[in-house]
């Protein structure tokens, strides 16, 4: 049984969240989701306690609620911050177990929010990281570091180009390098997933730009070759 007194909302509440989870699951009621959803996650991307403990009744709800289904998503896109709830999010591990599957079989339907729901699949595994900066690779820009000469190199994976490039912010990107994209059959771990999920799904966008994220980019400076991916978490990657 959660111990709602102790499970305080974005505004310090500990009695409205519960009042809220009782009426939609009674019914589908918009402006309580609405409200559930501002008290469970704050604006800069913050939860509370109220939000782990949300989580479980929320993921019961998600497989005939779309909006339980997001919410449930945004919650546990949000886990990797410093919430101070790691024993909150340590017992809501069954529904987020529960979560993934429902998220992969939605997924499944090649649903109009495929990205949405790809990026919280990818954070109800634990990778926040990737979670949090892949897009739809119409317009992604990544900044890395050369692992060899240290240079700030900018990697583009869009609709205008894959390349590695020097920006310079009044020339733009200068000396372009083409990127070399992964073998599929050679990847593994999050990026084989990433991928063969992609594929799966009809999403051929995605996968060709995961692909490429996964591939690997010639320094402009030093020509030295190296895998974005790996170069880009061991720098970005949250700290957990």
């Amino acid at each position: 049984m959660v111990n709602w007194e102790r499970m305080y909302d974005c505004h310090g509440d500990i009695d409205r969240v519960p009042e809220l989870l009782a009426l939609v699951e009674r019914e589908d009621d918009a402006e309580a989701w609405d409200e559930l959803g501002h008290r469970l996650v704050l604006e800069h991307d913050l939860v509370f306690p109220a939000s782990f403990a949300a989580l479980p009744r929320l993921v019961r709800l998600a497989s005939r609620s779309a909006r339980a289904r997001r919410l449930a998503g945004v919650i546990v896109r949000r886990a990797a911050g410093g919430h101070g709830c790691d024993d909150l999010l340590a017992g809501c591990a069954d529904a987020i177990d529960e979560l993934r599957e429902l998220l992969d079989r939605h997924l499944r339907s090649r649903p109009d929010d495929y990205l949405a729901t790809f990026l919280d699949l990818l954070a109800a595994k634990e990778q926040y990281h990737w979670s949090a900066v892949v897009g739809d690779f119409s317009d992604d820009f990544y900044q890395v570091a050369c692992p060899h000469c240290a240079a700030e190199v900018t990697i583009a994976i869009g609709d205008y180009g894959r390349y590695s490039a020097i920006r310079d912010w009044n020339l733009g990107d200068v000396d372009r390098r083409g990127l070399r994209p992964a073998d599929p059959q050679a990847l593994s771990g999050v990026g084989r997933w990433m991928h063969e999920t992609a594929v799966r799904d009809g999403e051929s966008a995605l996968a060709d730009g995961i692909a490429h994220l996964f591939g690997y980019a010639e320094c402009p400076r030093c020509a030295s070759v190296f895998n974005i991916a790996e170069e880009y978490a061991s720098s970005n990657r949250p700290v957990m």
